[in-house]
């Protein structure tokens, strides 16, 4: 199972974005680091997202200060792996408002943004233009985040995780957790996996990072988590020259974000890629596992984004995806040690963010096992903070 003889001192469940930080920061700080992953690496979540490392759509809060920590570590990650290997493009994001009111609206955000430390410049329309000339005229303002950036999220997750074998890690995939292991005072201590080769593997600290369907692994210990999934689209388009510039995105999307309806809501996201695609979101909607298409969501996006860009109408789609994000209905994540189960660690719940905010996770997650002081105040993102507002 291992390199060594010994049991691992971090064993992280889960091999997408989240689950390759928490072995990429673990590993770097010398710890023996086992990932098991019941699919192929990067294959849930991370396989369908766009790679968004936003600030631009966070409003002050604890979300807030995991995503400017989140967004240091990740410019630190690109020095030290390669801009390069992650695909990693600090391009910055344009939000664009397009009446008087959501103009008002963007620039109180933008206001108390720069208050809590994101570069939020506000610009007029022309400017806007000026920086997207392909975009409809027909916006009021706008707002350019430059610290706004994104990788490639299926590459990062691979090329973190090949750092941490290179420090010793141990990455299983095609290996499904069916249960935990405890020892004789109830902690956790292991796992029990589908594996014939593999069917109980011991560790010091397991970390659940199994995204979407962290609540169901929590469940496996016996502590609720409540994350859901969200069920979101993304068209693609053929590839094309360089005719979007940043990550452009109306204001409504930050609304979108914040909200808690299990209704359907879209707003657009548009965005080039170094292959030339063009990437178009979002929609938002809480469906359970459903994976069935839904036309009039993607004709939807598409008139949404033709509207942002008129140029769109011509261009030819490739294809469409889906993804579920893990939605906590305190749009929070869940990060940290579980009171509940000695020895059991959460690394979920990021909805929509997971891949900016993985990198953060991953640091503040290695932190707590090696007894380090945590870079942030991990309160508001306890795994039993639902059970303690039940109560």
């Amino acid at each position: 199972m291992n390199t060594s003889d010994r049991s691992p001192d971090v064993l992280v469940i889960g091999a997408g974005m989240v689950g390759a930080a928490c072995a990429y920061y673990c590993s770097l700080a010398g710890l023996r680091v086992t990932v098991v992953e019941r699919g192929a690496i990067a294959s849930g979540t991370t396989a369908a997202c766009e790679g968004n490392i936003l600030l631009s759509d966070k409003e002050p809060g604890p979300e807030l200060d995991l995503a400017l920590l989140s967004s240091r570590l990740w410019r630190e990650a690109a020095e030290a792996v390669g801009a390069e290997r992650l695909e990693y493009q600090p391009k910055g994001g344009v939000v664009v408002a397009a009446a008087e009111p959501t103009a008002d609206g963007l620039r109180e955000l933008t206001a108390v943004q720069r208050a809590a430390g994101i570069d939020a410049v506000d610009i007029s329309a022309a400017e806007v233009v000026e920086r997207e000339p392909n975009i409809t005229r027909d916006v009021v303002s706008g707002a350019y985040y430059p610290q706004d950036s994104q990788v490639q999220p299926m590459l990062a997750a691979a090329r973190l995780l090949r750092e941490a074998r290179a420090r010793g890690a141990t990455v299983l995939p095609g290996t499904e957790v069916t249960g935990f292991v405890r020892d004789g005072r109830g902690a956790v201590r292991g796992v029990r996996t589908n594996s014939s080769s593999a069917p109980v593997i011991h560790g010091g600290s397991v970390v659940n990072a199994t995204g979407t369907w962290s609540g169901q692994t929590a469940g496996l210990a016996g502590v609720p988590v409540p994350v859901l999934p969200r069920r979101g689209f993304i068209l693609v388009t053929e590839p094309l020259p360089r005719v979007i510039r940043h990550k452009v995105y109306t204001a409504e999307y930050v609304a979108n974000v914040a909200s808690g309806s299990a209704a359907l809501e879209t707003s657009v996201v548009v965005e080039g890629t170094r292959a030339g695609t063009v990437l178009i979101g979002a929609s938002r909607e809480r469906v359970g596992f459903d994976r069935s298409v839904s036309l009039p969501v993607l004709r939807k996006l598409a008139a949404q984004a033709i509207a942002v860009f008129p140029f769109l109408a011509e261009v030819t789609l490739l294809r469409s995806y889906l993804g579920f994000r893990p939605y906590c209905p305190d749009h929070l994540p869940v990060i940290g040690a579980d009171p509940r189960a000695p020895g059991l660690l959460h690394a979920g719940g990021h909805e929509g963010a997971g891949i900016g905010l993985s990198t953060g996770t991953g640091r503040l997650i290695a932190q707590v096992i090696t007894g380090a002081e945590p870079d942030l105040d991990l309160t508001p993102f306890r795994p039993d903070r639902f059970e303690e507002a039940a109560a």
